[in-house]
């Protein structure tokens, strides 16, 4: 298939090298004309602006717009709607509120433009690894994209098949699905990154008590001299609390070993609060995930060891930099 992705930051270029790999044609469009040569250097089709992007395709067009949530997309799919003919698609694969993306739905069908909202997870390991995709929309326009998902997607991979999927959709075993109506796949990436967040916070916690046993605050004989990077490696093999966090831990500490390099100044990119509201709306306890997100908050202004284990796992799946200044 043919399709524009427009915006060719970390995760819009890793989606087009991975489609172009699995044969689907590109045409790159971003503000850096240089991002977009180093793109068509790999064999995308370079497009100087978005009246450009339309024009290099053919209806119905396929538009992904990878861009931060907020004005760059508002604008961006705003100024696409002018030049887009019915029937065209706009995917949003960025990290949009969902109650946005239901609005945006009601207003481009108006113009009878199809509208997808795709949450996407995997980072810059998703080139490799393969996008996890969680896909909001009506089911004709999700089945005719269902290429584009298909090789985005993992695969089954070396992942042990479930017992008693049988009469459920084959695809969430590839990883990805579609979740309902517009707005609902950002609704469960949005509540996937709150989970994110609560277990990279309980990772950065039990660290940092490790690390406390080495304090001279303690009497000689409880002091412990743990290997963080150690203990980190040890729990990948085998214990009930491995995962690709602790992985990406386990990576943080072996380079270096108090994470000096580090600020600990945790950001966070909306999805959190957005679960919180979500979870007040809905009358729902979320203690640990509201914790988490306010242990963000407070990272701002008082850090801890286990903060800078916070943005070593953040660099390590999404290129934020939060290195020490």
């Amino acid at each position: 298939m043919r399709l524009a992705m427009i915006g060719l930051g970390r995760m819009g270029a890793g989606i087009s090298r991975r489609l172009m790999q699995h044969g689907h044609e590109i045409v790159g469009y971003d503000r850096s004309a240089e991002t977009v040569q180093k793109l068509a250097e790999d064999g995308a089709t370079a497009a100087s602006s978005l009246e450009d992007v339309v024009a290099r395709l053919e209806a119905p067009r396929i538009l992904w717009v990878m861009l931060p949530a907020g004005a760059p997309t508002e604008d961006t799919i705003a100024e696409l709607a002018g030049h887009l003919s019915p029937g065209d698609i706009i995917i949003d694969g960025g990290n949009t509120f969902y109650k946005d993306d239901i609005r945006r739905a009601k207003e481009l069908a108006d113009k009878q433009i199809r509208y997808v909202d795709v949450g996407t997870s995997g980072g810059v390991w998703g080139l490799e690894r393969g996008f996890c995709m969680m896909i909001g929309g009506d089911k004709d326009t999700v089945d005719l994209l269902d290429p584009i998902f298909d090789a985005l997607a993992p695969g089954y991979g070396t992942v042990a098949r479930t017992p008693s999927r049988d009469t459920l959709d084959p695809r969430a075993e590839k990883g990805y699905m579609h979740a309902g109506p517009a707005g609902a796949g950002h609704f469960v990436k949005m509540v996937h990154n709150g989970i994110e967040y609560g277990l990279m916070q309980a990772y950065a916690e039990g660290f940092d008590v490790l690390k406390g046993k080495s304090s001279d605050k303690l009497n000689e004989d409880q002091r412990f001299d743990i290997s963080l990077p150690d203990v980190a490696e040890v729990w990948r093999r085998g214990s009930v609390i491995s995962s690709w966090l602790l992985d990406l831990c386990a990576i943080g500490l072996a380079k270096d070993h108090m994470l000096e390099g580090y600020s600990g100044h945790v950001a966070d990119s909306g999805e959190g609060k957005w679960t919180i509201e979500a979870a007040m709306e809905e009358a729902v306890p979320a203690n640990v995930l509201t914790a988490a997100l306010y242990a963000r908050y407070r990272s701002r202004v008082d850090t801890t060891f286990g903060d800078k284990l916070l943005s070593a796992m953040r660099f390590g799946f999404g290129g934020h930099v939060e290195t020490a200044q």
